[in-house]
């Protein structure tokens, strides 16, 4: 299923009201799910499988994918590595399945946020909202924010593409926000940033844990011995410090 403004609306929308996906097979959850982001000035797509937004990604790309678990055609978490090939977009996870390693699994995936049902539609608001704030603190100004490619240590990070090189030239595609925690790395080396500074966003509870998850995945294929990291170093009390000098290109 797919619901979209006709195309004389188009470019109308992408001036000024950001793009959103949302996949979902209970229909009266998308409904939901869409007539409150429309309320909020979001434009909204609709689509039951992940077959059709996989389609859709082939000819235009959205600001932020939000995601049911349960589909009928796809594991969700499938889709969303599917998705992150296809696009850079935000991810939100919204599903039934309450258990941690749900949470875990769909955030080292690259989700930006986890929602479970039932939920407060102001609630999913204020993260949708959070996620595009977070993505454009992180994505504008800066003279290195121009530059697609980041070298460091053997390694190459297409920040357009989310790519990684490895220095045996293996290539990792990362989550988006996976990728995102790299690069404030690679924007500011040599220098102690603060959870908040990795994620974009003040107001993070202590209990989140979600940056630490990106962290351990970046750290699992950038340190010799991810135990005992040298290149993303923890500085107990502060924060985390990537050690290792940065070219652009």
């Amino acid at each position: 299923m797919s619901t979209s403004l006709p195309a004389s609306s188009s470019t109308t929308r992408k001036a000024h009201k950001p793009l959103i996906y949302v996949v979902e097979d209970d229909s009266s959850v998308a409904q939901i799910m869409q007539r409150i982001l429309n309320e909020f000035d979001f434009h909204v797509e609709v689509f039951g499988t992940a077959a059709a937004v996989i389609r859709r990604l082939q000819s235009e790309r959205p600001d932020l994918c939000i995601v049911d678990l349960g589909l009928p055609d796809m594991d969700g978490i499938e889709l969303m590595s599917r998705i992150a090939r296809l696009s850079s977009c935000g991810l939100l996870v919204v599903t039934g399945r309450g258990h941690t390693i749900d949470r875990v699994m769909g955030l080292e995936m690259g989700a930006d946020d986890y929602v479970v049902k039932p939920f407060e539609p102001r609630e999913l608001v204020a993260r949708v909202r959070s996620i595009l704030r977070r993505r454009a603190a992180t994505g504008g100004g800066g003279a290195a924010r121009q530059q697609r490619f980041a070298h460091f240590l053997g390694w190459t990070l297409d920040c357009a593409a989310n790519q990684l090189r490895a220095p045996d030239g293996e290539d990792h595609v990362l989550g988006t926000a996976e990728a995102q925690v790299l690069r404030a790395f690679l924007e500011r080396p040599n220098q102690i940033l603060t959870r908040e500074q990795l994620f974009g966003q003040r107001d993070i509870s202590p209990l989140d844990r979600s940056i630490d998850v990106r962290i351990s995945r970046l750290r699992r294929k950038l340190e010799a011995d991810p135990q005992q990291p040298k290149v993303i170093k923890t500085v107990y009390g502060s924060g985390y410090m990537f050690s290792a000098m940065v070219e652009w290109s």
